[in-house]
């Protein structure tokens, strides 16, 4: 028998495996299985060579517990090992079998696993003693009997083994002992090991007798050799691809549609990414791609290997380059992963631009389901939404489809404001904002649908990509002048008039929380309503931003900025008008003019302070004559108020804004409701 150091440059590897080298010590029989169908198809590929020419016979990987033994048992039929290759191989830690043998069989050799290094060790996190049993396949080869308690030495001696292959029996510790029941194991085949290449049995398959479920004599064969993504997509049909999903997803909807990736330079990669249908929830998840090198299961935070914005899918991606044995952040900073990575994101984009382009009434019907995804893509990477541009769509009030090129082509004539900038105009609910669509429709306008979750930062993405574009929202301004060809019309009233009528609506408004509102005037169309309310376009863009971006919460806590906007030109408006100044002409007037008179006082005597220092004289007077102006309009508003409180049309003028915008409620909204009776 002989004992022996194992070569390791630490006094001990143990606890650098089990603290750095593996995130979770469940990883133990993703390794020890990889590396059984490794053994596998080593020995497949030298009969393919003719460099062994004996049976092949049974070639499956099987994982066996023996509970009253303590041990858990990871067998195969595969190459084997010689007492010269246990020392070489598991005995000097850092020589990698695997990878010699790719290099001597590259051509062919694609199914070897091969990046495991390592893997060997990783029993060692869950067992108190390592026992291998193995015969070469070479002729003349003695079997040999391995063992190891987790320091650095070894014994190793000859063995009865008789049939070709290796035996990885695990005495599992006692800290670990879930590792002794069928159950655990079978989910963690299941999660590690369902696509191998090489069938895996572990335990028995269950049949339901005498009331109960009870093992019968079948093996249980836990894999699926041959998954979907391993296949040409020529191979496969739209339902294959439709079970694929339903194995990988089990309960949920089918898939909108896939793209099946295939690449063989200048790194390997195959897999399959499925569109669900994702509408308008946001819903990031680490866990929708399962990454796998040659068919072993990796895991399904795939942060690193795919951009962010493809977490939004569901599928599988398999490549021999990503390592396998190391941390996620090294993942994430490894050149090979970064170029996978890039391809992934060229080839959905080139996916999509396929679909559009083979079946645009198809991709049309899809838009909804999709846009989020794409939307959120071209808002996170740049190259993809250089690629997007093309198949990006944007829905119209009507439902009407159309690419961005075709937008512009469509609005450009009419939509184009004096400044030379195409203005697109669009709503977020058209239920709420139908009077201003209707508006605008109107003046001949198209109106976009802009109602989903993103939909405010793409539209200052496309603002930036679409030169001589500007975004407006249908209720931002009164359709005149949505898109501006001149200046506005401004209102041909005397400042007192202005002054009147700005008491007059003023006074009327409601008190509604986070809400400020500003009275205007503009001389619209006579037929046009004779209140309108608006939302300055940028403040409430940032809002809508801030709801959903961090590091915006000034804009969120701001009030509510409307526009009351007066339209002077409206009957309605020049009848209230007319009877408030022949109510309150002779009573407001002296106060009209003792505000003047102050005012213009104020000024004069501003104009005589020097260097902008006032003496004590003149700040007394500014400050009587501010009082004197101040009390004045005090005494105005008063007398404007008492009058606007007994004209039941000036409130109803506002409402009916208020309720176009949806913006009257509860009390307001009640007492609307009886004043309309009345009024009747």
């Amino acid at each position: 028998m002989q004992k022996g150091h194992i070569g390791v440059t630490t006094e001990n590897i143990f606890p650098v495996i089990k603290k750095f080298l593996y995130s979770d010590n469940e990883i133990f029989l993703r390794e020890l299985v990889s590396n059984a169908i490794d053994a596998t198809s080593k020995l497949k590929t030298l009969a393919s060579f003719g460099d062994f020419k004996g049976e092949l016979g049974d070639m499956r990987v099987e994982v066996k517990i023996d509970k009253e033994a303590g041990t858990l048992t990871v067998s195969d039929h595969g190459i084997g090992m010689t007492e010269e290759d246990i020392e070489r191989y598991i005995n000097q830690i850092a020589f990698s079998g695997a990878e010699e043998f790719v290099n001597k069989y590259k051509d062919t050799a694609t199914s070897i696993i091969g990046h495991f290094g390592l893997g060997f060790y990783s029993a060692f996190m869950v067992s108190s003693k390592v026992e291998i049993r193995s015969l070469s396949y070479k002729d003349g080869s003695e079997a040999v009997h391995w063992e190891c308690d987790g320091s650095p030495e070894f014994t190793m001696e000859p063995c009865d083994k008789s049939t070709r292959g290796t035996e990885i029996i695990l005495h599992i510790d006692d800290d670990n002992k879930e590792y002794l029941e069928q159950a655990r194991i079978d989910t963690l085949l299941k999660k590690y090991c369902r696509f191998l290449p090489v069938p895996v049995v572990s335990g028995k398959e269950q049949e339901w007798k005498d009331g109960k479920y009870v093992d019968s004599d079948r093996d249980k064969i836990i894999n699926s050799t041959e998954p979907a993504w391993t296949k040409k997509p020529s191979e496969l049909t739209d339902d294959d691809y439709r079970k694929f999903y339903r194995e990988l997803y089990p309960g949920q909807e089918d898939p909108l549609f896939w793209i099946h990736l295939n690449v063989d330079y200048p790194f390997n990669l195959t897999g399959i990414l499925y569109f669900p249908k994702i509408k308008s929830n946001l819903d990031i998840r680490k866990d929708r791609i399962q990454l796998y090198c040659n068919q072993v299961f990796v895991t399904d935070s795939v942060e690193g290997v795919v951009p962010e914005f493809m977490m939004l899918l569901q599928g599988v991606i398999d490549s021999p380059d990503i390592p396998l044995n190391v941390s996620r952040s090294y993942l994430q900073s490894d050149s090979a992963v970064k170029k996978i990575s890039g391809y992934i994101t060229k080839k959905v984009a080139s996916r999509l631009d396929e679909l559009f382009k083979n079946n645009r009434e198809d991709f049309e019907a899809k838009w909804n389901d999709i846009k989020i995804f794409i939307e959120y893509g071209m808002l996170t990477d740049e190259k993809f939404c250089d690629s997007a541009l093309k198949f990006t769509l944007l829905k119209d009030t009507d439902d009407k489809y159309f690419t961005l090129d075709e937008y512009r082509t469509l609005v450009e004539a009419s939509q184009t404001d004096k400044e030379g900038t195409v203005v697109y105009i669009y709503a977020t609910d058209p239920v709420a904002q139908y009077g201003h669509i209707q508006s605008a429709n109107a003046k001949g306008y198209n109106v976009l649908l802009m109602d989903g979750q993103l939909d405010g930062h793409f539209i200052s993405l496309l603002e930036n990509k679409i030169e001589k574009t500007r975004f407006v929202r249908v209720d931002s301004e009164s359709a005149s002048n949505l898109v501006p060809k001149d200046d506005k019309k401004i209102s041909d009233l005397t400042p007192e008039q202005i002054s009147l009528l700005t008491s007059v609506f003023r006074s009327r408004l409601p008190k509604l929380d986070k809400a400020e509102f500003l009275v205007s005037f503009e001389s619209l169309d006579p037929a046009a309503d004779p209140v309108l309310i608006t939302q300055n376009e940028y403040m409430r863009r940032m809002k809508d931003m801030a709801a959903t971006q961090t590091g915006m919460t000034f804009y969120a806590e701001l009030p509510d900025n409307y526009n009351l906007i007066v339209n002077t030109s409206h009957p309605i408006v020049v009848k209230i008008l007319g009877e408030a100044e022949k109510a309150l002409g002779e009573k407001i007037s002296p106060l009209n003019a003792t505000v003047h008179d102050g005012n213009e006082k104020i000024t004069a005597l501003r104009s005589e302070i020097k260097d902008g220092k006032p003496t004590a004289e003149q700040e007394a007077e500014e400050k009587a004559l501010t009082e004197t102006v101040e009390t004045a309009r005090s005494e105005q508003e008063k007398i404007i108020s008492a009058y606007a409180e007994e004209k039941p049309v000036v409130k109803q003028a506002i409402d009916l804004a208020l309720l176009a915008n949806g913006l009257l409620r509860g009390r307001e909204l009640a007492e609307f409701i009886h004043r309309s009776v009345s009024l009747l």
